[in-house]
């Protein structure tokens, strides 16, 4: 899916629309994300050496998972985080990096769904956790 695809699914548009393309495989969502280097999130974490914010990655996993819920992401509906639970953050993301993520869904009992995902750069683990979203209209 590209950008346009994936606009039709989640409800996020410009700076926080934070996946350039995803595809849907073996049940798994793997997206992409590069980090241009001029993002909001990068002004002042941190000067001279820029980071991307652990809670912007848990977003960007976020994301990628809410693309495996398009049947349950009515028109008008919104996709929220109820938890992120055993995040665990192995190295940093920097302007430049392409991200990848792999996300599968664990369990559904709607509105409420769940997942696990990892968030790599060059093959390397940035991040890994579990996570949940409600599904509101």
């Amino acid at each position: 899916m590209n950008r346009d695809e994936i606009m039709s699914i989640l409800p996020h548009r410009d700076s926080m629309l934070l996946i350039e393309e995803v595809e849907l495989r073996d049940g798994k969502a793997h997206g992409k994300y590069t980090v241009r280097g001029d993002e909001w999130f990068l002004d002042g974490h941190f000067p001279g050496n820029p980071v991307v914010p652990g809670v912007i990655l848990c977003e960007i996993l976020g994301q990628s998972a809410c693309v495996l819920l398009e049947d349950a992401i009515e028109a008008g509906a919104t996709p929220y985080f109820t938890g992120i639970t055993s995040a665990r953050f192995k190295s940093p993301v920097k302007p430049g990096d392409v991200i990848e993520t792999e996300c599968v869904l664990t369990k559904s009992k709607p509105p409420f769904y769940f997942a696990s995902g990892t968030l790599s750069v060059g093959g390397k683990l940035a991040l890994k956790a579990e996570f949940s979203f409600a599904i509101v209209k």
